[in-house]
Protein backbone atom coordinates (compact mmCIF):
# COMPACT_ATOMS: atom_id res chain seq x y z
CA UNK A 1 0.00 0.00 0.00
CA UNK A 2 1.29 3.85 -1.02
CA UNK A 3 2.33 5.45 1.57
CA UNK A 4 0.46 9.10 1.89
CA UNK A 5 2.63 12.03 0.90
CA UNK A 6 2.11 16.03 1.01
CA UNK A 7 3.48 18.85 -0.16
CA UNK A 8 4.50 21.68 1.73
CA UNK A 9 1.30 23.31 2.04
CA UNK A 10 0.08 20.32 3.11
CA UNK A 11 -1.96 19.31 0.01
CA UNK A 12 -1.48 15.33 -1.15
CA UNK A 13 0.60 14.13 -4.02
CA UNK A 14 -0.34 10.94 -6.01
CA UNK A 15 1.25 7.80 -4.87
CA UNK A 16 1.57 4.26 -6.99
CA UNK A 17 -0.13 3.77 -10.17
CA UNK A 18 -1.53 7.09 -10.31
CA UNK A 19 1.52 8.90 -9.84
CA UNK A 20 3.01 6.84 -12.36
CA UNK A 21 0.44 7.66 -14.87
CA UNK A 22 0.51 11.84 -13.94
CA UNK A 23 4.25 11.18 -14.49
CA UNK A 24 4.40 9.61 -17.86
CA UNK A 25 1.54 11.85 -19.11
CA UNK A 26 2.96 15.32 -17.77
CA UNK A 27 6.48 14.40 -19.44
CA UNK A 28 4.83 13.26 -22.62
CA UNK A 29 3.16 16.80 -22.74
CA UNK A 30 6.14 18.99 -21.78
CA UNK A 31 8.72 16.87 -23.58
CA UNK A 32 8.88 19.20 -26.60
CA UNK A 33 10.33 22.03 -24.91
CA UNK A 34 11.53 20.44 -21.79
CA UNK A 35 15.15 21.45 -22.57
CA UNK A 36 14.65 24.80 -22.78
CA UNK A 37 12.50 25.42 -19.74
CA UNK A 38 15.38 23.28 -18.04
CA UNK A 39 17.93 25.62 -19.64
CA UNK A 40 15.81 29.17 -18.68
CA UNK A 41 14.92 27.92 -15.05
CA UNK A 42 18.71 27.45 -14.13
CA UNK A 43 20.44 29.92 -16.02
CA UNK A 44 22.06 27.49 -18.18
CA UNK A 45 23.49 25.82 -14.72
CA UNK A 46 21.81 21.89 -15.60
CA UNK A 47 24.09 21.58 -18.19
CA UNK A 48 27.24 22.13 -16.07
CA UNK A 49 26.10 18.95 -13.27
CA UNK A 50 25.25 17.11 -16.29
CA UNK A 51 28.80 17.40 -16.99
CA UNK A 52 29.96 17.34 -13.65
CA UNK A 53 27.61 14.04 -12.70
CA UNK A 54 29.21 12.54 -15.81
CA UNK A 55 32.90 12.83 -15.15
CA UNK A 56 31.69 12.11 -10.94
CA UNK A 57 31.71 8.37 -12.31
CA UNK A 58 35.45 8.14 -13.00
CA UNK A 59 34.93 5.96 -15.78
CA UNK A 60 37.43 5.29 -18.91
CA UNK A 61 36.18 5.90 -22.56
CA UNK A 62 34.75 2.41 -23.40
CA UNK A 63 32.74 2.13 -20.17
CA UNK A 64 29.12 0.78 -20.34
CA UNK A 65 26.74 3.07 -18.84
CA UNK A 66 23.27 2.85 -18.41
CA UNK A 67 21.51 6.39 -18.28
CA UNK A 68 17.94 5.68 -16.08
CA UNK A 69 15.05 8.65 -16.68
CA UNK A 70 17.58 10.59 -19.43
CA UNK A 71 14.57 12.27 -20.81
CA UNK A 72 15.19 13.94 -24.12
CA UNK A 73 19.04 12.10 -23.49
CA UNK A 74 21.70 15.40 -22.41
CA UNK A 75 23.53 13.20 -19.81
CA UNK A 76 23.54 10.21 -22.20
CA UNK A 77 24.91 12.56 -24.95
CA UNK A 78 27.32 14.08 -22.55
CA UNK A 79 28.55 10.60 -21.47
CA UNK A 80 28.86 9.35 -24.62
CA UNK A 81 31.06 12.71 -25.82
CA UNK A 82 33.53 11.24 -23.20
CA UNK A 83 33.57 7.76 -24.74
CA UNK A 84 31.46 6.21 -23.27
CA UNK A 85 28.61 3.38 -24.30
CA UNK A 86 25.45 4.85 -23.62
CA UNK A 87 22.17 3.41 -23.15
CA UNK A 88 19.16 6.17 -22.18
CA UNK A 89 15.86 5.17 -20.59
CA UNK A 90 12.89 6.87 -20.20
CA UNK A 91 9.18 5.77 -18.57
CA UNK A 92 7.81 8.90 -21.27
CA UNK A 93 7.83 7.90 -24.68
CA UNK A 94 7.29 11.25 -25.32
CA UNK A 95 10.53 12.46 -24.22
CA UNK A 96 12.47 9.83 -26.36
CA UNK A 97 10.77 11.09 -29.12
CA UNK A 98 11.63 14.52 -28.71
CA UNK A 99 15.38 13.59 -28.34
CA UNK A 100 18.08 14.33 -31.24
CA UNK A 101 19.87 11.27 -32.73
CA UNK A 102 22.54 9.91 -30.30
CA UNK A 103 22.83 6.90 -27.95
CA UNK A 104 20.22 4.12 -28.18
CA UNK A 105 17.04 5.64 -25.92
CA UNK A 106 14.93 2.44 -24.89
CA UNK A 107 11.10 3.24 -23.40
CA UNK A 108 11.42 1.20 -19.45
CA UNK A 109 10.71 1.83 -15.83
CA UNK A 110 13.46 2.40 -13.65
CA UNK A 111 11.48 -0.38 -11.74
CA UNK A 112 12.05 -2.44 -13.93
CA UNK A 113 15.37 -2.40 -15.61
CA UNK A 114 15.66 -4.45 -19.15
CA UNK A 115 19.39 -5.64 -18.41
CA UNK A 116 20.66 -8.55 -16.47
CA UNK A 117 22.60 -8.20 -13.48
CA UNK A 118 25.70 -7.09 -13.12
CA UNK A 119 26.08 -5.90 -16.91
CA UNK A 120 27.13 -1.91 -16.79
CA UNK A 121 29.93 0.08 -15.55
CA UNK A 122 28.18 3.29 -14.82
CA UNK A 123 24.81 4.75 -14.01
CA UNK A 124 23.15 8.09 -14.17
CA UNK A 125 20.04 9.65 -13.16
CA UNK A 126 19.24 13.09 -13.67
CA UNK A 127 16.34 15.03 -11.42
CA UNK A 128 13.84 12.13 -11.59
CA UNK A 129 14.66 9.91 -8.14
CA UNK A 130 11.33 12.18 -6.57
CA UNK A 131 9.48 10.72 -9.98
CA UNK A 132 9.51 7.34 -9.34
CA UNK A 133 6.94 5.23 -6.94
CA UNK A 134 9.51 3.61 -5.24
CA UNK A 135 12.74 4.95 -4.66
CA UNK A 136 14.37 2.12 -2.28
CA UNK A 137 12.96 -0.35 -5.43
CA UNK A 138 14.69 1.86 -8.05
CA UNK A 139 18.21 1.71 -6.24
CA UNK A 140 17.93 -1.67 -5.46
CA UNK A 141 17.37 -2.17 -9.60
CA UNK A 142 20.19 0.18 -9.97
CA UNK A 143 22.43 -1.78 -7.56
CA UNK A 144 21.66 -5.25 -9.55
CA UNK A 145 22.68 -4.05 -13.13
CA UNK A 146 25.40 -2.19 -12.32
CA UNK A 147 28.85 -4.45 -11.66
CA UNK A 148 30.76 -4.75 -8.24
CA UNK A 149 33.10 -1.88 -8.34
CA UNK A 150 30.69 0.00 -10.73
CA UNK A 151 29.77 3.38 -10.63
CA UNK A 152 26.46 5.76 -9.87
CA UNK A 153 26.22 9.20 -10.09
CA UNK A 154 22.22 10.88 -9.47
CA UNK A 155 21.74 14.51 -10.25
CA UNK A 156 18.63 15.49 -8.18
CA UNK A 157 17.23 19.24 -6.53
CA UNK A 158 17.93 20.21 -2.94
CA UNK A 159 17.15 23.11 -1.26
CA UNK A 160 19.86 25.48 0.32
CA UNK A 161 20.47 25.03 4.06
CA UNK A 162 21.20 28.99 4.15
CA UNK A 163 18.06 31.13 5.18
CA UNK A 164 18.35 33.81 3.12
CA UNK A 165 20.12 31.55 -0.05
CA UNK A 166 16.30 29.06 0.87
CA UNK A 167 14.05 31.83 0.89
CA UNK A 168 15.28 33.49 -2.65
CA UNK A 169 15.03 29.77 -4.19
CA UNK A 170 11.63 28.99 -2.66
CA UNK A 171 10.54 32.42 -4.20
CA UNK A 172 12.54 31.84 -7.42
CA UNK A 173 11.16 27.66 -7.33
CA UNK A 174 7.36 28.05 -6.32
CA UNK A 175 6.99 31.34 -8.06
CA UNK A 176 8.86 32.17 -10.54
CA UNK A 177 9.49 28.53 -12.18
CA UNK A 178 5.54 28.04 -12.65
CA UNK A 179 5.27 31.51 -14.41
CA UNK A 180 8.17 30.44 -16.57
CA UNK A 181 6.65 26.71 -17.45
CA UNK A 182 3.05 28.47 -18.04
CA UNK A 183 5.08 31.03 -20.40
CA UNK A 184 7.04 28.25 -22.23
CA UNK A 185 5.21 25.07 -21.74
CA UNK A 186 2.64 23.86 -19.60
CA UNK A 187 1.37 25.39 -16.18
CA UNK A 188 0.32 22.54 -14.38
CA UNK A 189 3.38 20.74 -14.62
CA UNK A 190 5.49 23.30 -13.59
CA UNK A 191 3.03 24.22 -10.77
CA UNK A 192 3.72 20.57 -9.99
CA UNK A 193 7.85 20.67 -10.09
CA UNK A 194 8.18 22.53 -7.06
CA UNK A 195 5.62 20.36 -4.99
CA UNK A 196 7.25 17.02 -6.34
CA UNK A 197 10.22 18.08 -3.91
CA UNK A 198 8.15 16.64 -1.30
CA UNK A 199 8.85 13.00 -2.54
CA UNK A 200 12.54 13.36 -2.01
CA UNK A 201 14.17 12.09 1.63
CA UNK A 202 16.29 14.56 4.05
CA UNK A 203 19.90 14.34 2.62
CA UNK A 204 21.15 11.89 5.39
CA UNK A 205 18.42 9.63 4.63
CA UNK A 206 18.93 9.28 0.98
CA UNK A 207 22.35 8.68 1.26
CA UNK A 208 21.34 5.79 4.11
CA UNK A 209 18.68 4.26 1.06
CA UNK A 210 21.96 3.93 -1.18
CA UNK A 211 24.07 2.61 1.12
CA UNK A 212 21.13 0.12 1.89
CA UNK A 213 20.47 -0.64 -2.07
CA UNK A 214 24.02 -2.09 -1.83
CA UNK A 215 25.93 0.66 -2.56
CA UNK A 216 29.56 2.42 -0.40
CA UNK A 217 31.46 5.34 -0.32
CA UNK A 218 28.36 7.00 -0.74
CA UNK A 219 29.05 10.60 -1.19
CA UNK A 220 26.89 13.70 -1.66
CA UNK A 221 28.48 17.38 -2.99
CA UNK A 222 25.76 20.15 -2.78
CA UNK A 223 25.38 22.53 -6.20
CA UNK A 224 24.57 25.94 -7.08
CA UNK A 225 24.71 27.02 -4.06
CA UNK A 226 22.70 23.77 -2.44
CA UNK A 227 19.55 24.29 -5.11
CA UNK A 228 20.74 20.82 -6.59
CA UNK A 229 23.26 17.99 -5.29
CA UNK A 230 24.97 15.12 -7.00
CA UNK A 231 25.35 11.60 -4.80
CA UNK A 232 28.07 9.50 -5.76
CA UNK A 233 28.37 5.60 -4.74
CA UNK A 234 30.44 2.52 -5.97
CA UNK A 235 28.62 -0.77 -5.94
CA UNK A 236 29.34 -3.02 -3.12
CA UNK A 237 30.78 -7.09 -3.62
CA UNK A 238 33.19 -8.47 -6.12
Amino acid sequence: MSTAVRDGRGAPLPTGEDKATMVRTMFDAIAPRYDLVNRVMTFGLDNRWRHRTVRALGLPAGSVVLDVACGTGDLSRIAAGHGMRVVGLDLSFGMLRAAPSGPALVEADALALPLSDGTVDGLTCGFALRNVTDLAAALGEMARVLRPGGRLALLEVDEPTGRLMRLGHRIWFERAVPVIGATLSDADAYRYLPRSVAYLPPPERLRSMVREAGFSTVGRQPLGGGVAQLLTATRSGR
